[in-house]
């Protein structure tokens, strides 16, 4: 629409009609965030890697003042990947063997300039699937022997009442426990008991009290960034495998590090969980809702994953007659599964020779596993650790790898209760075929995708079913 004209004397030139009306005013919701939109002022850009698992990495011109979740939505836009909200971008510094999940709304130039130019850091793009879980199920994350609430002493706290009080800018709950602090200049760990307050983290210079004479200040984390180990004590020096540190973000080298080590992996989580949630409140809620805003219908505790089936409604159906009927017996059920997967792989196995004749390929169940993004070749029992501990440590988070110690076995990597326990897979031969087992044989299977497949839908002997896999992906 043209402009009032103000002043009758004044010649207004006549506006010209957009040809292509649709690319500006788009009922849909944008994929991307403001942030990432044009403006009218010219913004400076900058050129980023971001890295992946097996070392590939892709350039990318952005603005100044893009953030990390604005990141990982142009890489998921370029690569076409599915977004379910897991994708993050980490910071892992290369030498001191730390690494960190940026937060979504963190400025990714920020970042970069925090560390000096003789300290290699980078950005890689990886799935962390325990970014927002504390929100899923926060009593996990914070067992009662390492939490207290000043206002409820001696009341049970509900599902809904921990995340009020850790989101709330008047109450917060106390995280306290045993932690080793490496001494500033020296080699040495000390274990002391630290208090984790709204004004910052203290430890006690007389045992277990928390009177305000015996607590010592040692770190704040509104200017500091805080660090998880990934090398393990052997390389890192830490007493235990489950070491921490804080940097403040004025300083730029390694000196300044106020490292600490916990003595389980419970600990360290339920430690850094509160850490995030001390030093930024509403704002990782707020990024936890943006995931699920301008979908209808959609809460964030009731949210159903895209492409995703419950397990609930699947039923057995024979279609073999001319009326399809549902199978109500467990056992035929679990037998026609069996025929139809063996089916589906002799089809996949066959070949056309040059005559155009169908050809069976033999040993190809030994190695069609090698092609699914699950299997990782030949890696250690360190690095499937770290593998795993770096997509975040929810239940039924896998992976499977050859075995180091036997070559003719496979192993499955699994994480339940934030710990990671390996099963060995065993290869059986019976009556000239092969079989793979995770049972000592009671359950078999021709071969490690049905195997996987089998235990997604099926707990089994494993503490619980496999969830998401840990795969190296290529940008």
């Amino acid at each position: 629409n043209r402009r009032k004209k103000t002043d009758d004397n004044i010649l207004e030139i006549p506006s010209i009609p957009n040809p292509f009306p649709e690319l500006c005013c788009s009922p849909f919701a944008p994929v991307l965030s403001t942030s990432l939109l044009p403006k009218a002022t010219s913004r400076k850009k900058q050129v980023i890697k971001v890295y992946t698992e097996d070392d590939t990495s892709r350039a990318l011109e952005v603005p100044s003042d893009i953030t990390a979740r604005d990141v990982c939505q142009l890489l998921i836009l370029k690569n076409h990947y599915l977004d379910d909200h897991s994708w993050t971008l980490f910071e892992q510094l290369t030498h001191t063997g730390l690494g960190r999940a940026i937060e979504d709304h963190e400025l990714v130039m920020e970042v970069q300039s925090n560390w000096v130019m003789e300290v290699e850091n980078k950005l890689y793009f990886r799935k962390n699937y325990a970014k927002y879980e504390f929100f899923k199920n926060p009593l996990s994350f914070f067992p009662d022997h390492m939490i207290s609430f000043p206002s409820e002493p001696n009341a049970a706290v509900s599902h809904s009442g921990i995340l009020q009080m850790f989101l709330s800018s008047t109450t917060y709950p106390e995280i306290h426990g045993y932690l080793h602090a490496k001494e500033q200049g020296k080699k040495s760990w000390k274990k002391l008991y630290f208090v984790l307050r709204r004004s910052g983290l203290y430890f006690s210079t007389k045992g277990t009290s928390k009177e305000p004479r015996h607590l010592q200040f040692f770190c704040e984390f509104s200017n500091s960034d805080m660090y998880m180990s990934l090398t393990g004590k052997k390389i890192s020096g830490t007493p235990t495998n489950y070491g921490f540190c804080f940097k403040p973000n004025k300083s730029g080298g390694t000196r300044d590090l106020k490292q600490l080590c916990a003595d389980d992996e419970q600990s360290r989580t339920c430690w850094m969980t509160a850490i995030r949630l001390l030093k930024y409140g509403m704002q990782l809620y707020q990024n936890y809702m943006q995931a699920y805003q301008g979908r209808s219908g959609c809460s964030p505790l009731n949210i159903t994953p895209m492409r995703s089936i419950s397990e609930n409604s699947l039923v057995a159906m024979d279609f073999s007659g001319h009326r399809s009927r549902i199978i109500e017996n467990p056992t035929e059920a679990l037998s026609v599964a069996v025929e139809e997967g063996l089916a589906w792989r002799r089809r996949g196995c066959l070949r056309l020779n040059s005559h155009g004749s169908p050809i069976a390929v033999p040993n190809m169940g030994t190695s069609i596993h090698r092609s699914q993004s699950w299997f990782h070749h030949k890696i250690s029992r360190e690095e499937s650790q770290r593998l795993i501990l770096q997509h975040g440590l929810v239940d039924g988070v896998f992976l499977v790898r050859d075995s180091q110690s036997n070559p003719k076995t496979f192993v499955l990597s699994l994480s339940h209760g934030l710990k990671i326990k390996h099963f060995q897979i065993v290869p059986l031969e019976d009556d000239g075929k092969l079989f793979y087992t995770l049972d000592d044989g009671h359950t078999r299977f021709t071969d490690l995708i049905q195997l996987v497949e089998f235990y997604q839908l099926n707990k089994g002997v494993l503490p619980c079913k496999l969830k998401h896999y840990c795969a190296r992906i290529a940008l």
